[in-house]
């Protein structure tokens, strides 16, 4: 049963329009003024909220910049709920993030649609994500009803990469965020000794580019290579900065689909801080065995070239073949003629990557 709170001073209003909620099957919880109804919204933490304008002590507007501002509370559909007609108010809500606007009087069944319309956007915006490109172009789907993208979720498809070729230089204008359909790619800086230095290869459903969207400078702050022939989709500035900033549940949604990239660089960077050669080799073979670009038989795998496999655990490259070496005759993996790596036990590896 899905929970609503109704936040209204007038109590004839409050009650008729509880009534008609509880009639309908939603569990009503309901505040006499925008003050008790924000405190009730972060301990209940409500399905969606209606919410009067004009009112004492805190009027709706404050309500939603606080409910926006919460981490709790802030992807809540919002429904205000007013006899004020006036356009600018209309587009001060709407502006604020709300999500629809009833005008007191209202029908029954204007206010149930209403509810009921809000409420599924909702859950369909909060399904689980596939990450391949249906996924990600039926979230684009279900975001334009909340963000103008300007014909971005119309279907998409995917560009193809040859091995070698790049996707993007460091320095060049950061133009677009892109989302890797298959393949693989391997982003690198160059250091001023003329040496890569590996920040990471990712596989489908990665994304790249996130941070350099970001940048200050308005540039790719690394480069991008294809290592196994691609097909890459991509996402322009104009609509990320839109899925970013322009309504709180979007963009609680779209952060979580494109920043686990991020934390894996996080983690990998405390990795090269503190943990040993071995346990670095072990955590970076079981990131690619997640990605899918190792496998349990060769065939399905991809050849990973042993500098790029250096410079993702901060060694060099005699060193990593040597740790190579050593899981080889551990019995952990093995390789082929074209030196694809196979995991051969899994179970094991982790236990070096979180012991060494």
């Amino acid at each position: 049963m899905k929970t609503i709170l109704l936040i209204e001073d007038n109590e004839t209003v409050r009650e008729n329009t509880a009534e008609i909620m509880t009639l309908a099957n939603y569990n009503v919880i309901t505040a006499e003024n925008g003050k008790i109804g924000l405190e009730k919204a972060k301990k209940f933490l409500p399905d969606l909220v209606i919410c009067d304008i004009m009112m004492p002590q805190m009027d709706g507007y404050e309500v939603l910049r606080s409910l926006t501002n919460n981490s709790g509370t802030s992807s809540t559909p919002f429904i205000f709920l007013t006899a004020k007609t006036d356009r600018s108010d209309r587009r001060m809500g709407m502006n604020l993030g709300a999500d629809d606007y009833l005008t007191k009087p209202f029908e029954e069944e204007e206010l149930l649609d209403a509810i009921s319309c809000r409420l599924k956007k909702h859950d369909n915006l909060e399904k689980e994500i596939t990450k391949k490109l249906e996924g990600i172009h039926s979230f684009l789907v279900e975001a334009s009803e909340y963000v103008d993208l300007e014909g971005l979720s119309k279907n998409r498809t995917a560009r193809p990469f040859e091995k070698k070729e790049m996707v993007f230089w460091e320095g060049d204008n950061a133009q677009s965020l892109y989302f890797i359909v298959a393949g693989s790619i391997k982003t690198y800086k160059g250091t001023e000794s003329g040496k890569e230095l590996v920040t990471g290869i990712y596989g489908p459903g990665d994304f790249i580019g996130q941070l350099s969207l970001l940048n200050v400078a308005g540039t790719y702050v690394e480069n991008a290579v294809v290592l196994e022939d691609a097909e890459i989709g991509a996402i322009p500035k104009k609509d990320f900065l839109k899925l970013l900033y322009e309504n709180p549940m979007v963009s609680q949604k779209f952060i979580n689909i494109i920043s686990n990239n991020l934390i894996d660089v996080q983690t990998q960077l405390v990795d090269m801080a503190f943990a040993s050669v071995r346990q670095r080799a072990a955590k970076a073979l079981l990131e690619l065995y997640d990605k899918g670009l190792i496998k349990d038989k060769p065939e399905d795998g991809k050849s990973i070239p042993r500098e790029d496999f250096a410079g993702m655990i901060g060694t060099a490259t005699e060193t990593a073949i040597r740790t190579l070496s050593d899981f080889k005759d551990e019995g952990l993996i093995t390789t082929d003629r074209s030196r694809r790596i196979v995991i051969l036990n899994k179970k094991e590896l982790e236990t070096v990557a979180d012991s060494g």
